[in-house]
């Protein structure tokens, strides 16, 4: 399946030097001069690292209420199992939690540290055996959950401003020092 997702995102171009690292040009972003003030397309943006592989993403994932297809399949890679390598399609859902959480916290610019995206059933199985408060059926094998820190703001500050969103279930992991959001039923732990 890996080889698959790679020959794909090869065949529409998004595998060039860096897969992740490239923002996304899409022919309807709001611009001054092609587009009247009354007519402006809310742009929808994620500023991503990812701690265990130390990419880094700029990308615009939304367009007005349209997904940007070219950014939903290199956020998809960028948040894959970094354990496997393996992809998985994410629910974007929880991309707009991300930018609203970023809104939330007045920081919409913020770049956002991820601790972990996708896991595979492995991953999950793996990461069972060394802490009992690893779901058994994690939504991160759903691809609708993510574990993120927010530089410059508190793990406690984080975890307020996401359940101020009241969108889903809300982990706080002080010791950790990251924060679990998800698009599921609303719950915090």
């Amino acid at each position: 399946m890996f080889l698959t997702v790679l020959q794909t995102l090869a065949a529409v171009g998004l595998l060039a030097a860096s897969p992740v690292a490239a923002p996304v040009a899409s022919a309807n972003v709001n611009s001054a001069a092609a587009t009247p003030a009354h007519d402006t397309i809310d742009v929808h943006r994620l500023r991503l690292f990812h701690t265990h592989t130390a990419e880094s993403i700029d990308v615009v994932y939304r367009e007005g209420d349209q997904y940007v297809p070219e950014a939903m399949a290199q956020l998809d890679y960028f948040l894959r199992d970094h354990r496997t390598g393996d992809v998985h399609h994410f629910d974007p859902r929880l991309f707009d939690l991300l930018s609203d959480l970023t809104a939330e916290l007045g920081r919409p610019e913020a770049e956002i540290d991820v601790v972990c995206g996708y896991r595979t059933p492995w991953s999950n199985a793996f990461l069972r055996r060394r802490s009992h408060r690893v779901a058994k059926h994690s939504l991160h094998m759903e691809a609708e959950a993510i574990d993120i820190r927010v530089p410059g703001v508190s793990t406690k500050e984080l975890r307020t401003a996401a359940l101020a969103l009241n969108r889903g279930g809300v982990g706080y992991y002080r010791r950790s020092e990251f924060v679990h959001v998800d698009v599921g039923p609303v719950r915090r732990w």
